[in-house]
């Protein structure tokens, strides 16, 4: 029941139109025989190189050998626009041409092109040529009575017994030959084509690791992107919204003191007034200061945790060794998470102090935050500190934790100093 619902006259009908469309699309005169012979062709020259160095005097092998690792990337690049043009498939680099000697040279990319353009290269030299001469032989064979006709009447060929049999012969052959070679050539482009990309693109590992690379990057730019749009709204609301709220406080500071004949009602009113745009400014002022504080752009990390540590509710022991500044980035995420988990500590742990240092070594930040709480903190459990170790990983860096029963909590961060 199956096979007879699968084979239906229509499917019967699609398989017949799929080998008709195929067999057309090898005959001598379609568009695909031209296309892979033209391809064949342009990839001849490219197995040159490897020929002489060959058959080149063996005084010369290695000046060839030289030559041929100089136009590794000139051949390599060859290849990829003859693939690109003819076939359409883009067949991208891995090592940067501007890359150190050393390090194209540790490349696996870079033995794969010389793999390619000293053995693989002439092998497809040889196999573009005989697709060629195949071609030409076809040409040949088929014009056998034409040029025979052409001979003199008493050339031998013509009065020779029996030539018209070898003509006939002849043709068979051509027509066997016409008909074979587009099928060969269309084997030889695959290969061809194959080989390429083997060998000329990065391998899976090397792609990954490009794939890495550039979800790296893209991760930089996204954590750039947000610290300077936090910079612009900063600026924005201290510029703008916070000055017209201190505009207005003020105004209405002044109307307090100096209106003493309205009526109480309407006093009540100003007043009222007066406290909560008061109240605005600071909580805008508070708000400014959490997006991005100016302290941390025009002093550095050590003024701006300087002023986290003098507002905590728990004291602080704040020890800072950071010979200089460090990227941006990295300054504003440690001091969001060092503000964070300050935070936490003066909610939940209890503590009496908080010892927080901050060191750099080699182009690695260390910080570690150490309270004498209750401990029994867990990252796991969808509390803050789940955001703690959001942050440290947006820049490539690592978070733990060590919180037992009883106390005490130690955090430890690190962060690179440059991004």
């Amino acid at each position: 029941m199956s096979q007879s619902k699968i084979d239906t006259p229509s499917h019967r009908a699609a398989r017949g139109a799929a080998v008709r469309a195929a067999l057309a699309a090898r005959t001598p005169w379609s568009a695909s025989a031209r296309r892979d012979s033209l391809f064949l062709a342009a990839g001849l020259p490219f197995g040159l190189p490897a020929v002489m160095v060959l058959n080149g005097p063996h005084g010369l092998v290695l000046m060839y050998l030289l030559l041929a690792v100089v136009l590794l990337d000139l051949l390599t690049t060859a290849q990829r626009s003859r693939v690109r043009a003819l076939r359409g498939v883009e067949v991208p680099g891995r090592v940067p041409p501007e890359a150190a000697w050393l390090v194209r040279l540790r490349a696996g990319l870079t033995w794969r092109q010389a793999v390619h353009h000293l053995v693989v290269a002439p092998l497809q030299a040889l196999c573009a040529g005989l697709v060629l001469a195949l071609w030409g032989a076809s040409a040949v064979l088929l014009g056998f009575f034409g040029w025979v006709w052409l001979l003199p009447p008493d050339n031998p060929l013509r009065t020779r017994p029996g030539w018209a049999v070898e003509g006939v012969s002849a043709t068979v052959g051509g027509l066997l030959l016409l008909a074979a070679t587009p099928w060969l050539a269309a084997l030889f482009a695959a290969v061809d084509l194959w080989t390429v990309r083997a060998l000329l693109g990065p391998n899976r590992a090397e792609v990954l690791e490009r794939r890495v690379e550039h979800l790296a990057r893209s991760r930089v730019d996204v954590v750039d992107a947000a610290d300077a749009e936090r910079r612009r709204i900063e600026r924005d609301l201290h510029d703008g919204a916070q000055q017209r709220l201190v505009s207005l406080a003020m105004n209405l500071g002044l109307a307090r003191r100096t209106l003493k004949h309205l009526p109480p009602e309407a006093m009540e009113v100003i007043t009222a007034a007066h406290e909560e745009a008061q109240a605005a400014v600071k909580e805008l002022h508070d708000l400014v200061r959490g997006l991005h504080p100016a302290v941390l752009e025009d002093r550095g990390l050590d003024a701006a945790l300087s002023g986290i540590a003098a507002r905590s509710p728990v004291p602080v022991h704040l020890t800072v060794d950071l010979p200089g500044r460090i990227a941006p980035t990295v300054e504003a995420v440690a001091y969001f998470t060092v503000s964070e988990a300050l935070a936490n500590a003066a909610k939940h742990s209890r503590a009496s102090r908080v010892d927080l240092v901050l060191r750099r070594s080699a182009d690695r930040l260390r910080i570690t935050i150490t309270d004498d709480g209750v401990g029994g903190a867990d990252a796991g459990r969808g509390s803050g500190l789940t955001g703690l170790r959001k942050r440290a990983a947006s820049v490539d860096g690592s978070f733990t934790i060590t919180s037992p029963r009883g106390g005490p909590t130690t955090i430890t961060m690190e962060l690179p100093c440059e991004l």
